[in-house]
């Protein structure tokens, strides 16, 4: 079997590991990296931000003549499209009639676009074109198998640690202190002042936040990347996680990173989050933010040694029960197998 991604190839792009350990297990794999193509044009120039805006870019027929032209020269069985802003409904129908298997998996809502970037209108339309459906969402789920009567698979997000890098966040001191890793909005920034004025301390890293709040007990940070990124998942002593508009009541990335590096994570309570993790043990819960206020007073007075108790749990349920990425390939081979057989 022959499998074609369609995606990134940027670091941040969760595709690349899954190429990565797809191809470990011994299957045959092309990455296209559609999307890389596009941000690659877009962000190069102001002037190129503004050809494609005014409708007047041949950047996105250039990219499906790319795919066309690598699609004839692999011949793959199957085509998996990350998200799939890039390629249209016609490039997708052009692969169908070739009796290419086409497999989508949305990282965001395929039916609720947040922002500019969450979707299009060749998402949109093509969502019936696919054979196969992916999400980390139940509710995408019964609506994609109810209204487009499409077999769609269950495929949460995972985390990635390597031993060694795991082993020098264990050594990493820790700090006593609420964190928030993640780029801003509108909600996010008025969430995280109202919990800064009942006199919570917070430290928050990401793109642009210092145009969001201003507060004395808020201290804005650049975004950290590469290992720096899993050492501050680490080294505080609260991680919270927040769910974007689009997807409020399932799970997200944070969700299985900040256990996965053996963070304390305050999270959502969520059905996925109570589903994929004991509270109280193994991740914390709020209602609503007087609760997480609560809850973060709570885990901030907690012995030392009590903390470092849910920190082996979180890592411990996180490696057992096959939340890596490793494990998620898997997963993906299998329903990408079913497909093919």
């Amino acid at each position: 079997m022959k499998l074609f991604i369609v995606g990134s190839d940027k670091v941040y792009a969760i595709e690349n590991l899954y190429v990565k350990y797809l191809c470990e297990s011994g299957l045959d794999v092309y990455h296209f990296s559609a999307q890389s193509l596009f941000y690659d044009y877009y962000q190069k120039s102001v002037l190129n931000k503004i050809i494609y805006k005014c409708g007047l870019s041949g950047i996105i027929k250039k990219i499906n003549e790319l795919f066309k032209v690598a699609v004839s020269s692999y011949q793959p069985d199957i085509i998996w499209v990350f998200k799939g802003m890039e390629i249209s409904p016609e490039s997708l129908q052009w692969a169908k009639d070739k009796n290419i298997k086409l497999v989508n998996y949305n990282p965001d809502n395929p039916f609720i676009f947040s922002g500019k970037g969450s979707g299009n209108d060749y998402l949109k339309n093509s969502i019936s074109l696919y054979d196969l459906h992916l999400t980390y969402n139940s509710e995408v789920k019964k609506e994609m198998e109810s209204v487009y009567k499409i077999p769609t698979g269950i495929l949460p997000f995972g985390f990635d640690v390597r031993q060694e890098l795991l082993e020098t966040c264990v050594d990493t001191a820790n700090i006593n202190k609420l964190c928030f890793l993640g780029n801003p909005d509108k909600f996010r920034a008025g969430f995280l002042t109202e919990l800064a004025e009942q006199g919570i301390e917070l430290d928050i890293y990401g793109n642009n936040w210092n145009k969001f709040v201003s507060h004395k007990n808020i201290t804005v940070f650049n975004p950290v990347l590469g290992d720096d990124f899993w050492i501050n998942l680490y080294k505080y002593n609260i991680q919270l996680n927040l769910m974007r508009p689009h997807n409020p009541d399932t799970h997200n990335m944070r969700s299985f990173e900040i256990p996965g590096v053996g963070g304390i994570q305050l999270a959502p309570a969520t059905p996925d989050h109570g589903t994929y993790f004991i509270p109280g043990e193994e991740i914390f819960l709020y209602n609503d933010l007087l609760d997480c206020v609560l809850q973060i007073n709570k885990i901030l007075a907690l012995p030392q040694i009590e903390k470092k108790r849910i920190r082996v749990q979180s890592r411990n349920r996180s490696v057992a029960s096959g939340y890596s990425y490793k494990d998620r390939s898997d997963q993906a081979l299998q329903y990408i197998t079913a497909l093919y057989d």
